[in-house]
């Protein structure tokens, strides 16, 4: 049975998804969430007739257990100064990244019905601009490994204990500009960083390996001084269990390769390249909605109807 989102007798009640710090959520929870913000993305997407599908449904578990679970943050002060650091790299998943920061409470769910509209602040791009709680502007491939190597090298020089969570897609590893970073964060024993990459094997033209092979990716990191943990990034136990395990990791950054699949969440167009930046339509939604126990009228009048912050 459900309640608000949340498995029946659930110890949390749907307001302290606002609160600040970490969350810390339970496995079982997060599942609950990464559900709904499926449900979001779906809802968002066909709402505007544009944007990224494929992407957004393969990395909403690792996402939300970031801002969930594992970043301490406060929705309600985004410049909180003892607050963790955590960025998008491929940030055309912005469906992906408003969702987890609607359901989290950085601004209230309508807003997600305003996505690529001009009366709206979500851009299909990320802007810092625009939507609060958003760390920096993103959408060119391959920088955002830099920007979180600058914050982890701040925040040991300045001894403060910030940790800084990067996410990447897998086709953005073509870039010159991630090994250049890669090399740097480990000359700097930057333990105080975790990227997980997007191992979903697909891009905009077609499979990973097709375009440009960008394995062997674990062998690749190593040998650039990382510590590398392989994952299941459809796993949330095993998504938990990586983040304990990079927490204990001392000298050396942590990348984890969340093994994903395209699509995740709706079987019809799980690993179909041709979904990477196609959105559903409302009929699509609806039938996709279905597989996750919803329906896309009555999730848009979900969204419709959370105009309010508690």
């Amino acid at each position: 049975m459900m309640m608000n989102g949340f498995p029946r007798g659930h110890c949390m009640s749907v307001h302290e998804r606002w609160v600040a710090g970490r969350l810390r959520w339970s496995a079982d929870a997060l599942e609950q969430v990464a559900r709904d913000v499926r449900c979001d993305i779906l809802t968002l997407l066909a709402n505007a007739g544009s944007g990224h599908t494929g992407g957004s449904l393969s990395g909403t578990d690792y996402l939300t257990a970031i801002l969930f679970h594992e970043a301490a943050i406060d929705p309600g002060q985004p410049n909180w100064a003892d607050r963790d650091f955590w960025h998008v790299s491929n940030a055309h998943v912005s469906p992906l990244i408003y969702s987890v920061m609607a359901e989290r409470g950085y601004f209230p769910l309508r807003d997600l019905l305003g996505f690529r509209s001009f009366e709206g602040h979500l851009q299909g791009h990320p802007s810092a601009h625009d939507t609060i709680g958003l760390e920096v502007s993103a959408g060119s491939l391959g920088q955002g490994l830099s920007v979180a190597i600058g914050v982890a090298l701040a925040a040991k020089m300045d001894g403060h204990p910030r940790r800084c969570y990067l996410c990447m897609g897998d086709g953005e590893q073509q870039e010159g500009s991630v090994w250049e970073a890669a090399m740097s964060a480990a000359h700097y024993k930057l333990d105080n960083l975790l990227a997980i990459i997007d191992v979903n094997r697909m891009q905009i033209d077609g499979p990973t390996d097709k375009i440009l092979n960008i394995e062997p990716l674990a062998d690749k990191y190593q040998a650039f001084g990382w510590h590398v943990i392989n994952i299941d990034g459809h796993d949330m136990n095993t998504i938990l269990a990586a983040f304990e395990e990079a927490r204990s990791v001392k000298g050396k950054p942590t990348v984890i390769l969340a093994q994903t699949i395209m699509g995740k969440g709706w079987s019809a167009i799980e690993d179909d390249y041709t979904w990477h930046g196609r959105p559903p339509t409302k009929e699509e939604a609806d039938e996709a909605l279905l597989g996750l126990d919803a329906n896309y009228g009555g999730w848009w009048a979900r969204l419709e109807a959370n105009g309010m912050m508690p």
